[in-house]
């Protein structure tokens, strides 16, 4: 997006309330797991032929899902707590099955965190923790397939790589000071030229 319609950028004087995240504290932690068992359901195509034989795996989403949490502010630093939380991570794993098929099947990942975070002073506001998450798994093997009233699942042993950046957010109102509204400057259209090369050329060649 280009600014430059923008004039007089050190006279702003206006300012406005907007809503938005702060984020009070955030720290990222990466881990290599090791035999990790991923339970597969929500299986493309359904019902593949075992025995499987892993691909590949990643996460299916950059969100994850904060459960079992606990915040206990320190005694002797209150404005930092211990955070306690699971933090669960949607992950699909690609197959082969015994047909050569191929397949997908998405399972969770759950980490458990216990860190040292800044918190916000108390407040009528609840703060938030969030996790943004990503993993890979580059590695894993067919662990074998069990039935349930709930149908068929399929278990395999990864190597997952997990990175999680845990987030104290809360909604909040901030006075800003503005410059006015941005002018959006219209697209400008892909277009693929075949005689690009052709029409730049000379009329005639040069006297050299």
């Amino acid at each position: 997006m280009s600014f430059s319609n923008i004039d007089n950028c050190s006279n702003a004087c206006d300012k406005v309330c907007i809503q938005a995240k702060k984020v009070f504290d955030a720290c990222l932690k990466q881990m290599t797991q090791e035999g990790v068992t991923l339970v597969l359901t929500d299986m493309t195509p359904p019902n593949p032929t075992s025995p499987l034989t892993f691909v590949s795996g990643k996460s299916l989403s950059s969100v994850g899902t904060v459960t079992n949490l606990v915040v206990d502010r320190l005694p002797d630093k209150q404005k930092y707590g211990r955070v306690q939380c699971d933090v669960t991570i949607p992950v699909e794993l690609a197959f082969v099955d015994a047909n050569n098929a191929e397949g997908t099947g998405r399972g969770n990942l759950t980490v458990h965190e216990d860190v040292v975070m800044a918190l916000p002073d108390p407040s009528i506001v609840p703060y938030e923790v969030e996790a943004v998450v990503s993993t890979v798994c580059p590695d894993g093997f067919y662990l074998g397939t069990a039935s349930d009233a709930a149908g068929q699942t399929f278990s395999f042993s990864v190597v997952a790589c997990i990175s999680i950046i845990l987030k104290i957010v809360m909604k909040v109102d901030l006075i800003v000071p503005t410059y006015g509204y941005a002018v959006i400057p219209p697209c400008q259209e892909f277009t693929q030229e075949v005689c690009e090369g052709f029409f730049e050329l000379p009329l005639f060649p040069g006297n050299g």
